[in-house]
């Protein structure tokens, strides 16, 4: 005789929009800052147009290690 098991569905981790004002608010609650425009438009370019939370906050909280070289784009 052969055991039934139930699949569980996937749980769908929602997504958020990677707008100026939603990276802003990350950055306050993690990092307890203000981020310069090229930190937002550098975040904004990685992550495209939505992403999870948990994307958007590691992006935020890497953004200020990383070399300014590697943030700003080249004129």
């Amino acid at each position: 005789m052969k055991k039934i098991t139930k699949v569980q569905p996937s749980l769908r981790v929602p997504k958020v929009a990677v707008s100026e004002l939603n990276v802003r608010k990350a950055a306050t609650r993690l990092l307890n800052a203000k981020l310069v425009s090229t930190e937002v438009s550098y975040v904004q370019r990685v992550l495209g147009n939505t992403a999870t939370q948990d994307e958007l906050d590691a992006r935020v909280l890497a953004v200020r290690k990383l070399p300014w070289s590697e943030i700003a784009l080249p004129d």
